[in-house]
């Protein structure tokens, strides 16, 4: 595309309307699924066009403890896996490209964090699978999760170039950057984040504000739109002690890193979210950070740690 003025650039007007669910989670699996698929309809309702689950939406967090019993919510995924093609159904009658998280059983004893994408159409357009896991007090995902392998992916649908990650992959922007340079112009983080009521009081407002910043860092260094989208609600832990408060507030926000729309902390909610493409390219001409990048001293990074010679 050629502009005769940088004023073109600056009308460019690519305007999409996100949706991103907000809930909590029961304990059973198809109760979750039919809430999910009510608030996507109702995001539609609402104009929603691209329209994003929270991480592992159809079960709560059993990540809290390490039990061989929660291998059962796993399930295979393909076009023709039941939630694959409810999902595919609600997208091609709505007209609305969905991003799903959910738990994949790739085959017995390799399972994944994998986030799906079907288009608007309906069309089944492939995964992500989480490549950062966790390994932390009531964040076990080791037990669970084999490190993805498909790289960082991008996909082309009706509305927008949409890149996914999941959750843990928000701190890292290496993850990001690859993602960015794929072409996403929206970045989609299904997430499932909150305190532990003990760390709450002393830690909470330090460790959500790190969560936010870190990904609006990620919108300005890539001059693209991120949405987080995460649960909300207490979950007790499996073995009965302490649980996480999913602190909600799914949000968005601009190239800028400016928040555009956040959602509530403590209720469930559909957010739904206007973001206008042409923005990417107004401010990667303001702040040109991929023409400045010196790639030929990057090498280092692919090394654990920098150890002295």
């Amino acid at each position: 595309m050629i502009y005769n003025s940088y004023q073109e650039v600056r009308q460019l007007d690519r305007t999409v309307r996100l949706g991103l669910i907000q809930t909590e989670a029961s304990d059973l699996p198809e109760e979750n699924l039919e809430k999910t698929v009510e608030f996507i309809k109702q995001a539609c309702s609402n104009g929603a066009q691209i329209i994003c689950t929270q991480e592992l939406f159809k079960t709560k967090y059993f990540c809290q403890v390490e039990d061989w019993e929660f291998f059962r919510f796993a399930e295979k995924i393909s076009p023709d896996s039941i939630t694959i093609k409810i999902l595919s159904s609600v997208a091609k009658e709505n007209k609305a490209v969905i991003i799903a998280s959910l738990f994949e059983k790739r085959t017995a004893g390799i399972y994944h964090n994998t986030a799906v994408v079907i288009d608007a159409d309906g069309e089944f357009l492939g995964f992500y699978r989480k490549m950062h896991i966790p390994d932390d007090p009531h964040f076990y995902e080791k037990f669970y999760f084999t490190p993805g392998d498909t790289g960082y992916r991008v996909f082309e649908t009706r509305y927008a170039r949409v890149g996914t990650l999941i959750c843990w992959d928000q701190w890292f922007p290496e993850a990001a950057r690859l993602t960015a340079m794929k072409g996403a112009e929206i970045l989609f983080y299904p997430t499932a984040i909150g305190w532990l009521p003990e760390e709450k009081e002393e830690y909470g407002d330090s460790q959500y504000n790190a969560w936010e910043t870190v990904q609006r860092g990620h919108a300005v260094a890539n001059g693209l739109f991120v949405a987080a989208v995460n649960r909300t609600g207490f979950e007790p832990s499996p073995d009965g002690n302490s649980g996480i408060q999913f602190w909600g507030q799914s949000f968005v926000c601009d190239p800028y890193g400016q928040v555009i729309k956040k959602a509530s902390p403590d209720r469930e909610e559909v957010l739904t979210v206007d973001v206008n493409l042409g923005m990417i390219e107004e401010t990667r001409i303001v702040w040109p950070f991929f023409r400045d990048r010196r790639i030929d001293s990057y090498h280092p990074l692919t090394k654990r740690w920098l150890d002295e010679d």
